[in-house]
Parts: C-alpha cells; structure tokens; sequence
C-alpha cells in the first residue's frame, strides 16, 4: 500500500508539470484520407471562400464554444457520497458492516472489518468477509451463522459505509491534488473535488485509474452522459485517477439542440456522427464547415441530404443553418371587416393586394388602417434600450461644482435611474408609421404581420401631465386646447408641455411651444390620442435633454406616458 501512495505523489507532481503553462515543441501529423466519394461542396461557397482568401484579413475573435460535458463539475458530485448499493462492490478492511441477529440469540451492532479481514460475531466467531462481494456478502455471514445455530436464528448484513480512501486526482485538471472520500465514491465525485477536467486541455474522453503504478480502469464520461452508463469502481487507498490530454476536437454550433466542442479519439471523423451527437434541429437544410487547413481558411457548404462520405479533421468548425428560400408567409387581419382573420399569401405580397381581398364593413374605418411588425418592434425596442443606457450613463457620469450640489444630484439621479428602470419594462409596439395610402399601398408584408383595421370612432382620448384623463366626443368646432381643458387642464402651464398627438395610422404630431401671445395649436381628428408629456425639472442640461428624448420615443413607440 506504501508503494502505491509513492507511485501516486511521483504521478501526481508529474500531473502538476503537466498542467504548468509551457510550449511543445511536438507536431501532430494528420493522416490522410481518400474523399473521393463525398459530394463536392456548393460552388456559390465556394466564392465566398475565395473572396475571404484573397482579402488575407485576420480572423475577428470568434466566441468560445463550451465542450460537450464540462457542465458535469459544477460541485454536485462532490456534495454527496455515493451511499447506494453497489453489487460488485468488494468488501475490503476498514468497511464498516450493519449486523443483525434474532431468535434464539438476538444480536444488533455495527461491526468493522479489521486488518485480517474479518468480522467477529460472539459465540460464532471470526467470518472471513474480505474480498467477498456484496451481493453475496449476506450467504457467507449467514452461512457461517448456520454452522453454530442450526435453526431458530434468522440474521440480516448490510454493507453500512465503506472504508475511507485517498486517492491522487492529476493530469489535466483545475486542482490536482490527494481528496479523501470512501472506496464506494464515483470517478466523477473525485473529478468534481479536484475542480473538474480543464476544459481548454483535458480529455472528456481518455480518463485512467491506476493502481501501484498500472492502469485499471479506462473511463469515457461520453458514455455516462449520452447513455447514463454506470461508472461503479471500487477504489483502492492510494488509487490515481489521470486526465489525458484533450484529443481531437470538433465544433458544431447553429440549429442543433447540443452546440458544444465535441472530442473524438481520430483525427478524422465522419460528418454525419458529429451530427449525431449534436443533434441536428428540424428546421436545419445546410451546414457549412471551417476547415482547419493550416495557412488558408477554407469554408465547405453542404446540404443535409447529402453528407454522405463528408470527412472533418481535428479543428473544423461545422455551422449547421436554414437556408430555406422563402415560399409563403402569414398574416393577421384583426379589427372591423367581414374577411378570415389569417391569410397565407405568396413572399412579396404588397399590402394594397391584400387590402384588395378584404371585405370591408359599414363601420370599417379605411383612413386608420394600422400594421404592425416584429421587426419594427424589435428595433423600437433596441432604440429605447439604447436611450436609456445612454440616459443611465449620464446620470451616473455627471459632476458637480459644489458640495450643496452633490446633495441635489445625487436625490434627482436616485429619482432618474428608478424612472429608467420602469422604463426599460415597457414594451414597445411595432407600429408602421403608413402614411398616404398609395404609398403605403406598396408596403412589401413580412411573415407575421398584424394589419389592425379599426371601427369608426368619433373619440378623442387626453391622458398624460392633465387633471382628469378623459376620452370624449369628437367636436369639429374644438381645438387642441379645447381637448385638454375638457381633461382638466395642464397639470404644468401651458408653455412648459410637451404634448404629442398620435393618430390612428401610426403618425403622430409633435405639437409646437407656443411662442410669445400665441397658443398650442393641432389639428385634431376622430380617433386620435393626446399625449400630455410631465414636465422635465432636471438642473443638468444634458440628462434633461435625454430624458426629453426618451420620454418621447415611449410616448411614439409604446402610446404611453411615463411620469417621472
């Protein structure tokens, strides 16, 4: 035993150097391959190949992809010992025994299995159990039992703990070192108190245990991760456990369900049992491959059907993508019409041919037509994210002159970043601004989008900085600030608002200050919504101005009013 804890200090100082940052000199060589039978890449790829070749630019930094199982060694393995039964499992000194006699001669103790390898049990005896294994470790007790007590003794043995071992943990891992544990421990609970393999240079793949200085055991975590294999090893003291280093890699990354740096034992590997393991999603059609030829960057594209024969080496890269030509899309008709609700229509249907097939009702209102667009709302989105970070950073940044001063910064930028964080859950709508019908006629549909058409109103609705928001009757005869009395009035005076007028089409008015001896003035139609913007009351020039700039990209995007 001595001798195996030597050998396992020698193997694990041995791992530390390995694990140590140095250069190696050695080159692999890559056997070649005959791919006479693969089917010849896209020649339109091709192009794009050549075209990056001649420009000789360096790649960007590309994003690190995760390896397929380094998500095992979080620290879960490592909290609990494996405490379960184990048939195999060979009962060695130290092991610690649960016994149980009744009948005739009543019995209860927790025995342990000392140096000779036998447990002692009064007015039987020794019973040699070591090196029995445990599915059969109850027929020898129990078979030694009978030789004493013919009948009328019933007795029961459990293998209660296992016997304490240390064991080295090195080679290509985060924290080589000796961890205690019990014989009954998993490789992958040693692995885990060890930080897990190095994801940059270990292997997943080629895993050993040695004993007394030759391997046992030769692990594949693979086989535990795709297939839930066992890995049951009953460990000696002064056992060592080495990761080898990392062996061929290939990237798969895109439309598959496992995006992951994939090790295999050759250098070259067949395309189609990379996809295999990275589980290709339903929707993909194409895959396109980096390979790692040295000093050129060449790109391969393939179709999905025809993979057959395709050959990757040790560092390709492999993108599996859609490239579906588009066919046919869906879009939504909601609001007053007598048509379907959904239409499937031909990629590039105009939004007047769709108009065209829509039996509009008496109180359809064709002027306010509306449509609404992912796209539109994602980018909507992204503006207003964008404005409040940089509204954040000049609350966050700005200086001030005085000690009095901090103190009046410091209450508005508490007051601002809460505002900022309302904010960023407000979502935008999506809204195309159409405008003159006949233009917006000629709007090419997207896959997805809602055309709202609304009923006649004849509403007007004010919300915002006034008294009481109200919607009320259409008035031709009333003005903008007619509107707003009707709600009450400013909340602020008059010169000091911001107002913003939305129409029913998207469009929206930005109603002018008044100048000296004038009045706000809007033109006002049925339907339309105004917005009253709070009054801004910040002392820093620049945060007031964002502020103003988002708090009118919420009003146009989202049709609300956000109070400071």
């Amino acid at each position: 035993m001595k001798r195996g804890l030597y050998r396992g200090v020698v193997l694990l100082l041995f791992g530390v150097a390995l694990v140590m940052p140095q250069v190696v000199g050695a080159t692999a060589e890559v056997s070649g391959a005959s791919s006479a039978t693969a089917p010849a890449p896209i020649s339109s790829v091709d192009d794009i190949q050549s075209t990056d070749a001649r420009r000789g630019g360096a790649v960007a930094q590309e994003e690190r992809v995760s390896v397929f199982g380094e998500n095992l060694f979080s620290g879960a393995f490592s909290r609990e010992s494996y405490t379960g039964f184990n048939p195999d499992y060979i009962i060695n000194i130290g092991d610690k025994l649960e016994l149980k006699m009744w009948g005739a001669y009543d019995f209860e103790k927790a025995v342990t299995v000392d140096a000779q390898g036998n447990i002692f049990i009064p007015r039987v005896g020794p019973i040699k159990v070591a090196g029995v294994r445990n599915a059969e470790l109850e027929k020898v007790v129990a078979a030694k039992i009978r030789q004493v007590y013919k009948s009328n003794v019933g007795s029961y043995v459990n293998l209660a703990a296992a016997q304490p071992v240390k064991i080295f943990v090195t080679g290509f891992v985060n924290r080589p070192g000796m961890y205690s544990g019990l014989s009954s421990d998993s490789l992958l609970y040693y692995l885990d108190r060890a930080g897990g393999i190095d994801p940059a240079r270990g292997s997943y793949i080629d895993i050993q245990i040695s004993r007394d200085g030759s391997p046992v055991r030769s692990v594949n975590l693979y086989e535990f991760i795709l297939q839930g294999k066992q890995l049951a090893f009953q460990f000696h003291e002064g056992d060592t456990i080495i990761v080898a280093p990392r062996r061929h890699v290939i990237s798969v990354t895109g439309l598959v369900q496992n995006a992951y740096q994939f090790e295999f034992r050759t250098p070259i590997v067949h395309l189609e049992d990379a996809l295999k393991l990275a589980d290709v999603k339903p929707e993909a059609t194409h895959v396109r491959i980096v390979r790692n030829s040295g000093d050129y960057r060449n790109i391969d594209y393939y179709r999905l059907d025809a993979l057959r024969g395709v050959l990757l080496n040790d560092g390709d890269k492999v993108l599996v993508t859609s490239d579906k030509k588009p066919g046919t899309i869906s879009v939504r008709v909601e609001g007053e019409h007598d048509s379907p609700q959904e239409y499937v229509l031909p990629y590039g249907t105009k939004l007047g041919e769709l108009l065209d097939r829509i039996q509009f009702s008496a109180a359809s209102d064709r002027r306010s037509i509306s449509l609404y667009r992912k796209s539109v709302k994602r980018r909507q989105q992204e503006m207003l994210r964008q404005s409040l970070k940089t509204l954040e950073s000049t609350v966050l940044t700005a200086k001030s002159a005085t000690s009095g001063e901090v103190a009046i910064r410091q209450g508005e930028a508490d007051l601002v970043l809460k505002w900022i964080q309302r904010a960023k859950t407000i979502e935008a709508r999506g809204q195309v601004v159409l405008g003159d019908y006949d233009r917006a006629a000629q709007t090419i549909l997207e896959n997805g989008d809602v055309i709202k058409i609304p009923s006649v109103s004849n509403l007007v609705m004010v919300s915002g900085e006034v008294l009481f928001p109200v919607t009320t009757v259409y008035d031709p005869k009333f003005k903008l600030l007619d509107y707003i009395e009707r709600a009450g009035g400013f909340v602020q005076n008059e010169k000091s608002a911001r107002v913003v007028v939305l129409h029913r089409n998207g469009a929206f008015t930005k109603v002018r200050k008044p100048s000296w001896g004038s009045h706000m003035s809007a033109e006002i139609e049925p339907g339309d919504e105004i917005l009253v913007l709070p009054k801004i009351d910040l002392k820093k020039l620049q945060i007031s101005k964002d502020f103003t700039q988002v708090l009118y990209q919420i009003a146009v995007a989202a049709g609300v009013v956000l109070s400071l």
